[in-house]
């Protein structure tokens, strides 16, 4: 036996490839333990009070609850269904359970790209080193929130429709509706997986109508499903996503969140990615092999060369979604590699293994807890040096008349940490809309006079960023007191 064939032997030897794969989500646990992502978002905490809010009434708000400015706005919780789990998460473990939570979605979603790239390629290393490379590009972009369902989710969807647009099984796509509805129930895009579907069955359409105008581009694969079913099964995924307490009024925020324009000039995650990170580049080297890997074949399939080319232009707009360029390239260079015939191909993990790595991996995660500042009182301190904890000490202990004014990125953990203050502005942006939110930003830079602004003249309490451009001008202004300050904050009231 030659060195390569023993060499060949040994990496394709199942305990190894377990140990691997139990390693690199171990070592990724450790990631997010150290960044502490967790509890340092700054949504998670209006998701936190909003959760709290449906277990306590046992419904979901329809209204822009914890809001002063937007209180009597239509706001529809549209992750209601995430925001019930990590509730569910504090209450049981508190601001550990908070981060492991965390943790365990990061996870969720590196195994998804994972299991996504090894079943459609048959080979464990090569899965390993496209599901490395796509992590890494888009992973880290922003933290741990409802969009990682997201990610879970359209992995799933994008390996069923690949596989059974190469096999010609449409019962594969028999899944999809079920999927739909509890995607639907978490994240609001959800849409990305109908667009799949959409885009699968539009293009399925289009070939058979050319066809029959008798075009058949020899470079395309024909279609190789049944567009009656295709037809049917998009139908019936839109259907799904209206199963849920909201119904089809998630399609109202889908169409404000078209015209947004706010997040995507201040929000950093919303900005197109700039080339300064590695991660831009894995992202951009990720998007070229998809679209060698597609070109490349005898035959191109014109539903992957549709889906790169739109994933492309969303995913380089915006850092938030570069998963959606990222995952679809891994899996076009997944399902375009050459698929061995031999009994030496790669088989995925059973039951069993699968729930072996699982245990190695919750087991290196209670050591990391046990052993790191990943606990309560670690985590209070990361959380006091991001958020102005010292100053809602300050005023628990010296009560002040309201009402509140604050700035955008404090706004989701005043609602969870003083309730009794309703906030101006937050992360909602589905709530408060362009107006609103430009006219707080403005105010909050100096861009526009803060005289003018009737929720600011209305405060009887102001907390603020202590280098915040309108702390400035409240110091110098006499209807103002300046009763606090520290390292992190201001607060004023009035006169």
């Amino acid at each position: 036996m030659s060195a390569a064939q023993e060499l060949r032997g040994i990496l394709r030897l199942r305990p190894l490839q377990l140990i691997i794969l139990a390693s690199l989500l171990a070592f990724l646990a450790g990631v997010c333990c150290h960044l502490k992502w967790g509890v340092l978002d700054p949504d998670v905490w209006w998701h936190l009070a909003a959760g709290n809010w449906i277990v306590q009434h046992h419904s979901v708000p329809h209204t822009g609850i914890f809001s002063r400015s937007a209180a009597d706005r239509q706001w529809l919780s549209y992750s209601w269904g995430y925001e019930v789990l990590v509730a569910r998460a504090y209450a049981w473990l508190g601001l550990v359970g908070l981060g492991l939570f965390a943790v365990a979605l990061t996870l969720a979603v590196a195994y998804a790209v994972y299991w996504m790239t090894r079943r459609l390629s048959g080979h464990f290393w090569l899965a390993c080193l496209l599901a490395l490379s796509t992590c890494y590009a888009f992973l880290f972009n922003i933290t741990p929130r409802s969009v990682f369902f997201s990610m879970i989710f359209f992995a799933v969807v994008l390996t069923l429709i690949l596989e059974a647009n190469r096999s010609g099984r449409a019962q594969l796509l028999y899944y999809l509706p079920l999927i739909l509805v509890f995607w639907a129930n978490i994240h609001i895009q959800f849409i990305y997986g109908l667009f799949l579907i959409g885009l699968l069955a539009g293009i399925n359409l289009l070939q058979r109508l050319s066809a029959f105008a008798g075009i058949r581009p020899r470079f395309l694969l024909p279609p190789t499903l049944p567009l009656g079913k295709l037809v049917a099964i998009f139908t019936a995924c839109v259907l799904a996503t209206g199963v849920g307490p909201y119904s089809f009024r998630l399609y109202a925020v889908i169409y404000q969140y078209l015209g947004a324009k706010f997040p995507y000039q201040v929000i950093h995650e919303f900005y197109a990615i700039d080339f300064r990170s590695y991660s831009h580049y894995v992202q951009l080297l990720l998007t070229a092999a998809g679209f060698y890997a597609v070109g490349s074949q005898k035959k191109v399939d014109p539903f992957k060369l549709a889906l790169l080319t739109v994933a492309s232009v969303v995913g380089f707009r915006s850092m938030r979604d570069s998963w959606f360029i990222c995952i679809s390239a891994a899996a076009c260079v997944a399902d375009s590699s050459e698929q061995e015939e031999t009994g030496e191909r790669y088989k995925g993990e059973t039951p069993f293994e699968t729930a072996g790595v699982a245990a190695a991996v919750a087991v290196a995660v209670l050591l990391l807890v046990r052993n790191t500042d990943f606990t309560d009182q670690g985590l209070r301190r990361a959380i006091a040096g991001y958020y102005p904890v010292n100053a809602i000490n300050f005023l628990r202990h010296n009560p002040q008349r309201g009402p509140l004014y604050n700035t955008l990125d404090w706004g989701g953990f005043l609602i969870w940490s003083m309730p009794e203050y309703p906030v101006v502005i937050d992360g909602r942006y589905d709530l408060y809309g362009e107006d609103l939110s430009w006219h707080f930003f403005r105010v909050h830079m100096g861009l526009e006079s803060y005289l003018t602004d009737s929720y600011l003249n209305d405060a009887g309490l102001v907390l603020l960023q202590k280098d915040a451009p309108l702390a400035s001008e409240l110091s110098a202004d006499p209807r103002f007191t300046l009763i606090y300050q520290d390292q992190l904050a201001v607060i004023f009231n009035r006169r």
